[in-house]
């Protein structure tokens, strides 16, 4: 079992059992912070000098760089800030000139394996901002080889690494402007969204306010879905070439959706407004072969045992866009074929996680696992990969706040994984939606695109609940082409949803009302 970090309001001790030849850093950080407390005090804080920033020493952290980057136009200055935690893990920070007080982590996505930062542009902002490659460097992002037989590497991933960021982000912030960030958020989607909620439920304290967007959080759950989907579609591991769903067969089923489920909500224009009140009968869709209904089923089932329910699959009745699923669920692709024998990034996600995360060996063979022994075998993996806990009262109690959304059209991960966890946190405490609101985007791909509504400043929305407030009741999102807005929609809180009036512009978010 590895040592446990030991965390401290003002800097990230390293585990105790690597600190005995550290402890004169441990006290020049604390000299440093009693420093930024007087200077804390004072009318109008001045940054520290970069010479003397360059030289601050913590625990188990090396600070490779410390430059002025040249903003992009009409951007504001700021210091970036390259490092190293515990020898593996990356990351960059950076200071604005004209700093608001606040820091906000952005997080990665897939595997990472580059130092990633969702929330990267923030810095124009004002905000000091932060990002990791989780304690890897590995590339492509889909390929998890790093983790093989490493446990230090997995559990950095799965949890450590960005926790230890934040707190060597936020030390660093206050050294740097001699004063703490008055405010401190998390935003991240996709593999982000898993590590703002790992975050909410491991590291309470460690920020105000956490957006998790289409989460990638039970990865053990996810990985069955996958793998079940691929042994449906590529039966045979040796011929990934040959597609069971063609494209053909995808547009046949788009168009049936489209036909038998686009009015359903009470205006037909492309978007499926709520999947879940969808009646579609794929029984009607024309032109399918029984192997093709079998795989679509299988695509909307998700994983199974004999005793149950491993995960959900994808919702029925979503907007089946071809090129989308193409990508992720059904391949093949033959760039990703052709470079790393893999037909979808689904297939690379779901093999990647059994062999490198559970079983550690890379000839592990997808098309003969037994899924009736997937508890006991991914035990140790869902241990420190899955973010599933539904008892969010710690982060309640340190007046948290956290925003969940998905869109319903997401070919990557499915929007069921994320409905599903939040009705176990109502569950749990019925009262949660007072800290804890998810949103289901209609006609929303991976983290945004898609032909409805999708584009929300998730940041800005978190920054009103937590200071000022104003719980998000009614957000508005919009759709862009060209860099012009084309259509808006309103969003409510699960399990409210968006209703045309009738009358009204179908693009205008007047138009609609909760229902």
């Amino acid at each position: 079992m590895l040592p446990s970090s030991v965390s401290s309001a003002h800097f990230q001790i390293v585990p105790p059992r690597l600190t005995r030849s550290l402890w004169p850093g441990v006290f020049f950080v604390c000299l440093l912070w009693l420093g930024s407390l007087g200077r804390a005090a004072g009318e109008s804080p001045q940054p520290l000098e970069l010479d003397e920033f360059r030289r601050v020493l913590l625990p188990e952290v090396t600070l490779e760089s410390a430059a002025w980057a040249s903003p992009p136009r009409g951007g504001g200055r700021h210091v970036e800030v390259k490092g190293n935690i515990g020898g593996h893990i990356k990351f960059e920070l950076l200071l604005p000139e004209n700093w608001n007080g606040r820091f906000v982590m952005g997080g990665g996505g897939g595997f990472v394996g580059t130092v990633q930062n969702a929330a990267r542009d923030s810095v124009q902002r004002g905000y000091a901002t932060a990002g990791t490659d989780t304690g890897h460097q590995w590339q492509p992002g889909y390929l998890a080889g790093w983790a093989l037989t490493n446990l230090e590497a997995q559990v950095n991933f799965g949890f450590l690494a960005v926790h230890r960021t934040a707190e060597v982000a936020k030390a660093l912030i206050r050294t740097y402007y001699g004063q703490p960030a008055k405010h401190s958020y998390f935003v991240g989607c996709s593999r982000g969204g898993g590590q703002a909620m790992m975050e909410a439920q491991r590291y309470p304290k460690d920020f105000d306010g956490i957006v998790a967007g289409a989460p990638a959080f039970d990865w053990t759950g996810l990985a069955a879905t996958m793998v079940t989907i691929a042994r449906e579609l590529y039966p045979d591991p040796g011929h990934l070439d040959t597609p069971v769903l063609t494209r053909e067969a995808l547009q046949k089923l788009q168009a049936a959706i489209l036909d038998q489920g686009d009015a359903q909500d009470g205006l037909k224009d492309g978007v499926i407004q709520d999947p879940s009140a969808v009646r579609f009968d794929l029984g009607k869709v024309a032109g399918l072969s029984a192997a093709q209904r079998q795989a679509i089923e299988i695509i909307y089932t998700g994983a199974r045992n004999t005793a149950g329910p491993i995960a959900p699959g994808y919702p029925r009745g979503v907007e089946c866009d071809p090129d989308q699923w193409i990508l992720w669920l059904t391949g093949p692709v033959p760039g990703l074929l052709r470079k790393d024998r893999v037909p979808s990034l689904t297939f690379a996600y779901g093999t990647q996680i059994f062999k490198y995360l559970v079983f550690n060996d890379p000839d592990w063979d997808y098309s003969k696992y037994d899924f009736e022994h997937f508890a006991r075998d991914t035990r140790l993996a869902a241990s420190f990969l899955n973010a599933t806990n539904p008892d969010l009262s710690a982060f309640k109690a340190r007046r948290g706040k956290l925003i969940l959304w998905h869109g319903w059209a997401d070919p990557a991960l499915p929007a069921r994984t994320t409905e599903d966890y939040y009705g176990r946190v109502l569950a749990l405490d019925p009262a949660a939606a007072e800290f804890c609101r998810l949103f289901l985007i209609p006609g929303c791909f991976h983290c945004g695109g898609g032909p409805g509504a999708a584009e929300v400043d998730w940041l800005a929305v978190m920054v009103d609940w937590v200071e000022e407030g104003r719980p998000p009741d009614r957000l508005i999102a919009a759709r862009r082409e060209r860099g012009e807005t084309v259509m808006t929609r309103p969003l409510f809180p699960y399990p409210k949803r968006a209703v045309y009036n009738g009358v009204g512009n179908p693009n205008h978010a007047e138009s609609f009302a909760p229902k």
